[in-house]
């Protein structure tokens, strides 16, 4: 919703429903969802919430004629890895449709690869290819600071950068960039490329999932499934999940979804060896045996992946 009516005489003295300007949005159903879906993550559902709540009152404004400009809605999401950035950003994107902000919901998510050549004349091809795609919704660029190589004087992700900030500055009611990674890298990456900065409105910070909400989240995925889980294999997961935490490589839900999946195929086999009659509750049920079978439990915390 680009422009904005020119501001009417009396127009501080008119009234707006906002309730029912929220109804007509239909966002509530989307940020029910977020609730519901998403364990955790509560400073990052409160924030959505402020900028849903503040496009809102921005439309309300429109409508009552307040000059008000087409507010910047970039982001960047900063975070370890499998923390929520993709789910999270693939539900802005719904918002910011339902809202009027963009002209189509959907969600272009790229890396570096995406964007940059690797030899003269291949990159902006590549970034306006994307860019084509994204437009009129939202652009995800994940690790977004693998764009910027100092060290690589060759390198041609400056050449993707510029194309992005033209872009971003030129064609902002019609397109939303969302960068993401890990905080510090992001920090460094703005340091080093202040014109994104610039156009960075919102700072959304997806803080580690806690061991218990960890454990929800295995719940959520077993019940989903039709899946349950014994009081064993519920112990068996809160010790997985301290050792799991000190190895290397540790991409919290995302780590977990794979252990709960490997836990799915050591049930399998487990029941398949049997090699006997099995009720329906076998069929459902992860036991501690399922979970104690990965090698968090007998390799070293160094080595230790699975």
């Amino acid at each position: 919703m680009g422009e904005t009516a020119p501001a009417a005489s009396g127009a501080k003295s008119r009234r707006i429903d906002l309730r029912a300007l929220y109804a007509d949005s239909e966002i509530g159903p989307l940020l029910a969802e977020l609730d519901k879906d998403l364990v955790g993550l509560e400073p990052v559902k409160r924030r959505i919430r402020e900028i849903a709540a503040f496009l809102l009152v921005t439309r309300a404004r429109a409508q009552l004629g307040f000059s008000s400009g087409a507010p910047t809605l970039h982001m960047a999401f900063t975070g370890n890895p499998g923390t929520g950035k993709t789910s999270v950003a693939l539900r802005m994107a719904g918002i910011l449709h339902r809202l009027g902000f963009i002209r189509k919901g959907h969600l272009v998510s790229v890396t570096r690869d995406d964007l940059v050549g690797q030899y003269i004349g291949h990159t902006a091809p590549k970034t306006k290819d994307i860019l084509k795609r994204a437009m009129g919704g939202v652009l995800f660029i994940d690790e977004a600071y693998y764009l910027h190589r100092p060290e690589n004087e060759k390198d041609y992700g400056q050449e993707a950068i510029e194309i992005l900030l033209q872009v971003m500055e030129n064609q902002r009611d019609d397109l939303t960039v969302i960068l993401a990674g890990y905080k510090e890298r992001m920090d460094q990456f703005f340091a080093s490329n202040p014109g994104f900065r610039s156009r960075i409105a919102h700072h959304v910070h997806f803080p580690d999932f806690a061991d218990a909400e960890l454990l929800s989240i295995v719940e959520k995925l077993a019940q989903q499934a039709e899946y349950q889980l014994s009081e064993g294999a519920r112990q068996a997961l809160r010790e997985y999940i301290v050792q799991r935490r000190q190895q290397p490589n540790f991409a919290n839900a995302r780590s977990i979804r794979n252990a709960f999946d490997r836990s799915r195929l050591r049930q399998a086999m487990r029941l398949v060896e049997i090699c006997n009659e099995i009720s329906a509750e076998d069929l459902v049920t992860i036991e501690a045996a399922d979970i104690r079978g990965s090698s968090v439990f007998s390799i070293a915390p160094a080595k230790a992946s699975s």
